[in-house]
């Protein structure tokens, strides 16, 4: 049986380089700031990944953001091989917050009609950890949170997941399972395991063919506007957000705090002969 599968990924600011830039109303201006695919939406990618070793599933990729979103999504598509990629862009999506921005993927998802929806466990730009559960919610799917590995019983249309629990500092695993359609979240500690030798030659297959994929992502991009949504302009964007910006900070540039030398390998030698002189005394 086959299985559709979506994974919502997110361009993210690279913070490690500490220049982020604002417009003036609060809201990121990601053309003046450097951009990656996220690190929790590379994590929910090796996800989506193991479910076409596994189950044979189509992979399908998605983002709200600005054409250089793109950026995301061809990311995203070396990781997990997807068979397709889709844009979220329009003028009027900007600005949105995590409400507005669910709106948008849930409509996009739709389309899709995937069984199985995947995303980060937050966004290093927001760390809410809202738009999952919201976009879930927006969809009437079951919604599982910090999953840390899953199967499926494609016969009986069920996903059993194991998520890892915070308890006040205890962490506990916890199995649980239920019917598609559903919505995960992934943890940061999720690790794919492959077992079978066929399951780890797929894998190499797979990332092979993602290395080719990706020189022509083009082909695969669809991008989608407010009409092709069809979505209402009103709860998208700036005008469907009621969270208020009052106010934002610049990141400053960590300093470094560590310092490396480089020792050739005469210095090496004689550190070992003075460590053995002191030894042998």
């Amino acid at each position: 049986m086959s299985i559709n599968v979506a994974v919502m990924v997110k361009l993210e600011p690279d913070l490690s380089e500490g220049n982020v830039s604002y417009n003036p109303d609060g809201t990121l201006n990601r053309t003046k700031t450097k951009n990656i695919l996220g690190p929790h939406s590379a994590i929910a990618c090796k996800a989506a990944l193991y479910a076409k070793i596994k189950y044979d599933a189509r992979v399908s990729i998605c983002t709200m953001g600005p054409p250089l979103a793109e950026v995301a999504l061809k990311e995203a598509m070396s990781i997990c091989n997807a068979d397709e990629l889709h844009l979220y862009s329009d003028r009027l999506f900007a600005g949105a917050d995590t409400l507005a921005t669910a709106e948008v993927l849930k409509y996009g998802i739709e389309k899709l009609n995937a069984d199985l929806v995947f995303s980060g466990h937050r966004a290093v730009d927001g760390e809410t950890g809202q738009t999952g559960p919201q976009t879930a919610w927006k969809l009437g799917y079951t919604f599982i949170g910090n999953v840390i590995a899953y199967d499926l019983d494609l016969d009986k249309r069920i996903v059993r997941a194991i998520r890892l629990l915070d308890l006040e500092g205890i962490y506990i695993k916890e199995e649980v399972e239920a019917r598609l359609p559903v919505f995960l979240t992934i943890d940061p500690s999720y690790k794919e395991s492959y077992r079978r030798v066929s399951e780890r030659l797929k894998y190499s297959l797979l990332k092979n063919a993602a290395s080719k994929r990706i020189e022509h992502y083009k082909d695969y991009l669809k991008i989608w506007s407010v009409k092709d949504l069809g979505v209402n302009p009103s709860r998208v964007g700036l005008a469907g957000s009621p969270t208020i910006v009052y106010k934002v900070e610049k990141i400053p540039r960590a300093k470094s705090r560590r310092s490396a030398k480089v020792i050739t390998l005469k210095e090496r030698y004689d550190v070992i002969s003075k460590i053995l002189e002191v030894v042998n005394q």
